[in-house]
């Protein structure tokens, strides 16, 4: 059986060092990399259901979109996708992070190829959560805190202007944009044009999908 995977990572050793390690594998297929999140959702914008990577592993310090933002759209859009995240952070608030975002794993990016290897079998196969040792570690730690020390909505992308978040927050209601520009005391076409960016850079075609993804998430 063949798997399909993908990587999404701004620093170009590291990207040749990942493809070195998935290469040893011939069971393993890689769809596509990636610099940043923009340009991985503009991957998957542009393939057929039938080819999306089953597994995307995923850097979180990037420029333009971070992983945790990327993983946070791309789970919306691409349910079936699992995200993995590959990373040298392990702090308690990139975990955290990253689980509420939607990642099924969380990886140090030292790991070696047959421990990625392991990780996408596991993931796709028996639906697991693969995690370094040291991560493992961190997160039974967090989880034994209180829930309510835990955030339990995510904010609005930052990659959002403050205007276009106001916007966003409307749109929700169901209000066109004649409405809020009424509301905003902007001209409509400033309005479209807040609409055109968010729909750009949330890498969706359509009010539906923004709704949809503002409820999923909570971001409203």
């Amino acid at each position: 059986m063949n798997f399909s995977v993908a990587l999404t990572e701004d620093n170009n050793i590291n990207r040749k060092t990942f493809m070195q390690k998935i290469n040893a594998f011939p069971d393993l297929t890689v769809i596509f990399s990636s610099n940043n999140g923009h340009e991985c959702l503009e991957h998957l914008k542009g393939l057929p259901h039938q080819q999306l990577p089953q597994v995307i592993f995923m850097d979180l310090e990037m420029p333009e979109m971070d992983g945790i933002e990327t993983i946070l759209i791309a789970k919306s859009l691409y349910p079936q996708i699992h995200f993995v995240v590959l990373t040298v952070f392990d702090d308690d608030e990139k975990i955290f992070e990253a689980i509420k975002a939607g990642a099924s794993g969380y990886l140090l990016k030292h790991e070696p190829a047959e421990a990625l290897h392991e990780a996408i079998l596991n993931v796709i196969t028996y639906g697991g959560a693969p995690m370094s040792p040291a991560i493992a570690r961190k997160t039974m730690s967090l989880l034994s805190k209180s829930s309510s020390d835990v955030a339990t909505t995510a904010a609005i992308p930052k990659i959002l202007t403050e205007r276009e978040q106001e916007v966003l927050q409307h749109m929700v209601k169901g209000w066109d944009a004649k409405r809020i520009s009424v509301e905003l005391n902007l001209s409509v076409l400033t309005i479209r044009k807040h609409i055109a960016n968010i729909y750009q850079k949330l890498h969706v075609n359509s009010k539906a999908q923004v709704i949809s993804l503002a409820h999923k998430n909570n971001w409203v």
